[in-house]
């Protein structure tokens, strides 16, 4: 029998230490980049007629002097293939409702509420890292729905990649609402549950949310 070399062995054990280490967050990052972002209904209030300005910035409409009220949000992410690759040049849509729980779509509950000073649409294209940032106000519950939420719509080179949601992490209204809990995998329904957190360098009780999608293998090609 060849005796095992202790060169050999040593280097092996510590190989094995080292992935050992740092091979759990690997796997955790692989993981989470693997879990694609579902797939959610559009559902009947995207803007039946968009709005005059139609920016990242839904608290403040072009010409008009009065900003939004609500809980200030900032709402940013990154867009990124199955393997972690970011995705430029790809358009993300949002709408949502105010602070009153109105869409800007004539079908909406409660026009008569609506927030005039509230864009209700916004729009941005990402870039070299597939980062995007919307200024908005942290969704609230609306009649229909008991979870607030945030639609998002993806698309690159007019081609439609997703149309999902995302929701506030810890609300009540999460577990009675039909869509969220539609999503049947743990792991999905985490990866569209957001966190709104004061932001860490605002004196005027901001808030701020991450919301990274995932989408399939060949939406960057």
């Amino acid at each position: 029998m060849t005796p095992l070399r202790f060169t050999t062995d040593r280097r092996g054990f510590m190989t094995t230490l080292a992935l050992g280490a740092a091979g759990i967050t690997l796997r955790d990052a692989i993981a989470r980049e693997l879990i694609r972002t579902p797939r959610q209904t559009e559902g009947p209030f995207f803007p039946d007629r968009l709005p005059r300005d139609t920016d990242n910035d839904l608290l403040i409409i072009n010409g008009d002097a009065t900003p939004a009220s609500g809980e200030l949000t900032h709402l940013s992410g990154r867009i990124l293939d199955q393997s972690g690759a970011p995705i430029r040049n790809a358009v993300v849509e949002i709408w949502q409702v105010d602070g009153n729980g109105v869409y800007l779509h004539s079908g909406t509950a409660n026009p008569q509420r609506r927030d005039a000073g509230f864009q209700g649409f916004g729009r941005v294209t990402t870039g070299m890292t597939g980062e995007y940032y919307f200024r908005t106000v942290k969704p609230v519950a609306y009649p229909d729905r008991a979870a607030p939420h945030i639609h998002f719509r993806i698309s690159r080179g007019g081609r439609e990649l997703l149309t999902t949601q995302c929701y506030v992490k810890g609300h009540p209204g999460n577990d009675k609402d039909g869509i969220y809990r539609g999503i049947r995998d743990d792991r999905a329904r985490e990866s569209v549950t957001v966190e709104f957190a004061p932001a860490g360098d605002s004196a005027r009780n901001e808030l701020s949310a991450r919301f990274d999608i995932v989408l399939g293998a060949t939406a960057g090609a």
